[in-house]
């Protein structure tokens, strides 16, 4: 490259830290990055972003898939990419996000230590309602163009505080999202795990090697479960496998003592999982003869005539080909009764949920979980799934800069497409789900 060229190019290009204040606001941190409150310094209005800083030198390949399908991406509730930064100095990206101050893995642990104090917390009775349709209507435009999400769980969901979006809700995390229109091999190929443990579908477990959105509509299952529940539904006491194994013995365990045992003429290609042999060995049908959906739900008092039940029992359907699907549950009559959803899930009541506290690099973001973790309660969080990043590109200028060629490629290479019964969050229901960042994957 020419020495007078990049001279001028570096003096031009816009800086993280002349743009944006954000020193001593941390809100996140994680294996791949941390994440900061930032106000912008020439704005003279309050607005405020979060800065996302990746972790490594260079663009890895899972930066390069999220920064290019966010760019693409467009919807109310999917979390929005403003700009990206490249400091050529100390060869480190940052990602601007509109800032979200809340999310619900924060939420559902509020309402958790409302209940075990027995404080009650008022709001809105069908904000259960109101956060479950706009998490299906993001899905259903990310399915509707070709993309799967791959790790949706309650960290991952976010929700704006006071402004104009006040209440909407938004799904962040691309980092572990793929294209799946015309993929080149079996995605199982490429990433053999996916999903954050309590809420990776059974197919999965059983080493699906082609799976589908469904896997999606399973996560969305799992954290409706958790809202009305009070607990992870399929919350497992032993650590994720660290292998490209995806089969888990003890998940399958803790999936088959809430839905039972999975009958051949429901799920007739249960066969054909490659790991139907193993799971034929190591578990008895008699085991879980006196278990299934409804039993659970009732025992967690949502009864088994409700709306809530029948969505429910829809998208925790043990086979993938039959379960519902993000349109559908959309117009299912869950929705269709009052109160019907909100765009704003506090309508309008005061939020009592506490603002984003900041962290410094000796703190756990969680302390009180941390303690916990030791004694491997519901209110533990799920450990962190199998990821497979691919190694940063060298650290040198110029690959840098190749790295800013890719994702632009990338981006110009994309298809894009065509462009809520009440909260019980009383001191009967709260939830639980697990503590990272939902700006990154953390």
């Amino acid at each position: 490259m020419d020495y007078d060229y990049k001279v001028k190019t570096a003096a031009e290009r816009a800086k993280v830290e002349d743009l944006f204040e954000y020193e001593g606001c941390k809100v996140g941190r994680g294996t791949y990055g941390h994440v900061y409150k930032a106000k912008s310094k020439a704005s003279p209005d309050s607005k405020e972003y979060a800065l996302k800083q990746i972790e490594g030198t260079g663009i890895s390949m899972s930066a390069c898939r999220e920064i290019a399908l966010l760019r693409e991406l467009k919807h109310p509730n999917v979390i929005s990419l403003q700009k990206v930064f490249l400091s050529h100095t100390d060869r480190k990206v940052w990602l601007l996000f509109e800032f979200a101050e809340h999310d619900l893995w924060h939420i559902i642990k509020f309402h958790r230590s409302a209940k075990a104090n027995k404080k009650p917390v008022h709001i809105p009775r069908n904000m259960v309602k109101s956060l479950i349709f706009q998490i299906l209507d993001g899905i259903h435009y990310l399915h509707a163009n070709w993309v799967l999400h791959r790790d949706l769980k309650p960290a991952n969901i976010l929700v704006m505080g006071e402004g104009p979006e006040r209440g909407r809700v938004k799904i962040a995390d691309m980092g572990f999202a793929r294209l799946f229109n015309s993929p080149l091999k079996p995605l199982a190929d490429l990433d053999p795990v996916v999903v954050t443990f309590w809420y990776r579908a059974p197919e999965l477990l059983l080493g699906a090697r082609h799976y589908s959105k469904a896997i999606d509509i399973w996560a969305i299952g799992c954290i409706f479960a958790e809202l009305l529940t009070s607990e992870p539904i399929f919350h497992c006491r032993q650590e994720d496998i660290k292998t490209s194994n995806p089969y888990h013995h003890d998940q399958l365990d803790r999936i088959f003592n809430v839905m039972g045992f999975p009958q051949e003429k429901d799920w007739e290609d249960i066969r054909k999982m490659p790991e139907h042999q193993t799971l034929m060995k190591d578990f008895k049908r008699s085991t879980y003869g006196n278990c299934n959906l409804m039993k659970y739900m009732e025992k967690h008092k949502v009864k088994s005539e409700s709306k809530a039940f029948s969505l429910l029992q829809k998208l925790l359907t043990m086979d993938p080909t039959k379960r519902m699907t993000s349109e559908l549950a959309m117009k299912d009559q869950y929705f269709l009764e009052d109160p019907v959803p909100s765009q704003d899930v506090f309508e309008g009541l005061p939020i009592p949920y506490p603002k984003r506290e900041f962290i410094s690099d000796d703190d756990n973001e969680d302390k009180s979980d941390n303690k916990n973790n030791a004694n491997t309660n519901h209110s533990d969080q799920p450990p962190q799934k199998r990821v497979r990043v691919m190694p940063p590109v060298t650290t040198s200028s110029s690959n840098m800069v190749s790295g800013e060629f890719q994702v632009r490629k990338h981006v110009h290479n994309m298809q894009s497409g065509s462009q809520q019964q009440g909260m019980n969050f009383s001191s009967s229901n709260a939830s639980q789900g697990s503590a990272s960042s939902g700006y990154s994957r953390f």
